[in-house]
């Protein structure tokens, strides 16, 4: 079975949000439903040294994340109707809307948040990988619109022969929980070769 993942480079990623704009604008999602979120991560403090002097070890970066198509997804492991599923032929995580009843368990299961309620047809949905355009020879929109490139898709060992295997970086959940097919690149001031 191939499995298809992403490849984030938090080193490019400025925050600008054109990934979840694109993906909102091609999947006509309604205000507050998102299926790509930009997550922006603060850390350090600053600190008066013995001279008085202030000193300071703030620093931040984005992370871009969706469903991220687990190799042990919760979500399917808690649908009671089994409407989620990964398909064989590239394990992207799916949602069949007959199936679906709408109860929430994915979304409070999702570590990342990806599953959203359709609150008129009061089923779920969530980041598809854009199943439509892959069918078409083409890319999730999130990685077509990027201006800074920092969005990659594709089968999971070649990014990972290619970036690494790294998928673990704050604000996200371990990589164990759920075995996200995701590699991320981390900030420069955490990258060990800059």
């Amino acid at each position: 079975m191939s499995q298809y993942g992403f490849y984030i480079d938090l080193v490019k990623c400025t925050g600008c949000k054109t990934c979840v704009i694109a993906c909102k604008d091609a999947h006509s999602l309604p205000v507050g439903t998102n299926y790509r979120k930009v997550i922006e991560f603060v850390e350090g403090d600053w600190k008066k040294d013995a001279n008085g002097a202030w000193l300071q070890d703030v620093r931040g970066y984005y992370v871009p994340i969706a469903c991220n198509e687990c190799a042990d997804p919760a979500c399917v492991k808690v649908c009671p109707t089994k409407a989620h599923f990964k398909r064989e032929s590239d394990g992207i995580v799916l949602i069949d809307e007959k199936k679906c009843i709408g109860c929430g368990a994915c979304a409070k299961a999702c570590p990342y948040g990806a599953p959203v309620l359709n609150e008129t047809a009061h089923k779920m949905h969530k980041c598809d990988a854009c199943v439509d355009r892959l069918a078409q020879g083409l890319l999730p929109i999130c990685v077509e619109a990027c201006p800074q490139r920092a969005i990659e898709f594709g089968e999971i060992s070649e990014l990972r022969k290619k970036y690494g295997d790294n998928a673990d970086i704050a604000p996200l959940p371990s990589s164990s929980t759920t075995k996200p097919s995701l590699v991320i690149r981390p900030p420069l001031h955490m990258s060990k070769q800059g």
